[in-house]
């Protein structure tokens, strides 16, 4: 008799957000995914010199982020007081 086992299917994006970032390195996905940021929403609560200094966040990066942030009529926080902690 043959022994068949059943192997589910992981639906991932049934268990994560809906990523909206734009196509990006895998570092740079790392980099915003380690600093809890899965979509252009949550990119937002951050000012641009925060993202600059997550180590995988290159100039390129920066420029697509910053594209699609503009092509969905949001932008990076300019909050100054998060800047200097």
């Amino acid at each position: 008799m043959k022994k068949t086992t059943s192997r589910k299917r992981v639906d991932k994006t049934s268990t994560q957000q809906k990523s909206d970032l734009p196509k990006l390195s895998q570092p740079a996905h790392r980099a915003l995914a380690g600093a809890g940021i899965q979509n252009l929403k949550q990119l937002t609560k951050f000012s641009e010199a925060e993202i600059k200094r997550l180590h995988g966040i290159g100039p390129n990066a920066l420029v697509q982020l910053r594209q699609a942030l503009a092509d969905q009529g949001l932008s990076f926080t300019m909050d100054q007081q998060k800047e200097k902690s």
